[in-house]
């Protein structure tokens, strides 16, 4: 998950974080910040009989927010409490979801293990920051956790000896909707987090799960990784080269989180496939291709068209298109190859990116439908 920019706002009760001055927008809780404060009132709960509700825990960077309880229950050697995640405004899939935590007995020195319960995925491919078998709880909420239950049992004076099994209420729907399937997390969520702090549209969440992805296809031994920036761009590259699922990177509008990372950790070879308008961005130099941080270029577009062979009148034409769309589509009407260019554009600008890492870069665009527009052969190392 994302980690602050700037200090992050003072927490309130009940595990509502504050405004971001900076954006206007609410910064929320990480899955992992939810399953350590109901890790910390369960494992109370347990030695006390007592829920703390609002649980209160400390963060990373050393922020103390507290979060109410929504569910809690105690039985013989177990309890268990929940915190319902607020992502404040981020548009992130496990707002409003129920992390859930039962502490039970361990055995005798063997400190804190991990459980999956229902909802929380396990790891089955290498590649993650995690053994095959685990449970899909990373490694900074899983030291979190393990701090709280160690600040507990020396007040209580306990040997912190549990288990915690951690859950999400409908979480193997909601990571159909994740990078988890993809990544061989099956049977639900990850916990994640860093600093316990979700900032409002941050891309750093979507850019992790772009090295994730890479760093899986590594490990698992694929030399040749698709690039895409959507799901119609996956199922070109699919056609065009059975690539697997786990080959496949949801590039998104993160160009440049792609090839910098294959830079310092590189694959064979790198297929980029995207819709034109986005693909024509990435040849014009931009390696962010989201709407509001870069724009399609038709004068760009006009003077490919032109050394593609297009006459005065199409060169004007495109330059004077409402869209990248409508300038590929007055070049093919006139049989002039614009795809072509746009693609070898977006594959050199990939090269370069790449600064001679050893990685074979070809590209497709396509339009909405999938038709491929334009190709660039596969290029090595410059």
């Amino acid at each position: 998950m994302a980690e602050p920019t700037t200090p992050p706002p003072a927490p309130q009760q009940g595990g509502r974080p504050a405004q971001l001055e900076r954006t206007g927008l609410r910064s929320g809780w990480t899955t992992g910040a939810c399953a350590t404060a109901a890790t910390a009132a369960a494992y109370t709960a347990l030695l006390t009989g007592e829920f703390p509700d609002p649980v209160t825990i400390t963060l990373p960077k050393g922020q103390q927010p507290a979060f109410a309880l929504a569910v809690e229950d105690v039985g013989d050697g177990w309890a268990m409490a929940g915190v319902v995640k607020d992502a404040g405004d981020d548009p992130d899939v496990t707002h409003g979801a129920l992390v859930r935590a039962t502490v039970r007995r361990g055995q005798p020195g063997a400190g804190v293990t991990f459980v999956a319960g229902p909802g929380v995925g396990t790891v089955t491919l290498p590649g993650l920051p995690l053994p095959v078998g685990e449970p899909a709880v990373n490694p900074v909420p899983r030291q979190m956790m393990r701090d709280h239950v160690t600040a507990i049992a020396d007040q209580h004076g306990d040997r912190g000896d549990v288990v915690v099994e951690l859950s999400v209420d409908g979480g193997e729907e909601i990571a159909r909707r994740t990078w988890n399937p993809r990544l061989g997390i099956v049977g639900g969520l990850s916990i994640l987090g860093t600093t316990g702090i979700v900032v409002p549209y941050s891309c750093s969440a979507w850019i992790d799960s772009i090295r994730r992805g890479i760093d899986v296809a590594r490990a698992i031994g694929h030399t040749h990784v698709a690039g895409c920036t959507g799901s119609t761009s996956e199922r070109v590259a699919i056609a065009e080269y059975a690539l697997p699922d786990d080959a496949l990177l949801d590039m998104g509008d993160f160009a440049g989180a792609v090839l910098k990372y294959l830079r310092r950790h590189p694959i064979d070879r790198l297929t980029i496939a995207g819709g034109f308008a986005k693909m024509s961005k990435l040849a014009a130099g931009h390696l962010d291709l989201h709407s509001g941080r870069s724009q399609v270029d038709t004068g760009f577009l006009a003077n490919l068209a032109r050394e593609a062979g297009a006459d005065e009148r199409l060169t004007a034409a495109v330059a004077g298109a409402n869209t990248g769309l409508e300038a590929a589509e007055l070049c093919l009407e006139a049989g002039v190859p614009l795809g072509d260019r746009v693609a070898e554009r977006a594959r050199d600008v990939a090269l370069g990116v790449l600064r001679g890492a050893p990685v074979t870069v070809d590209a497709i665009c396509i339009d909405r439908a999938g038709a491929i527009l334009g190709r660039a052969a596969p290029r090595g190392p410059r």
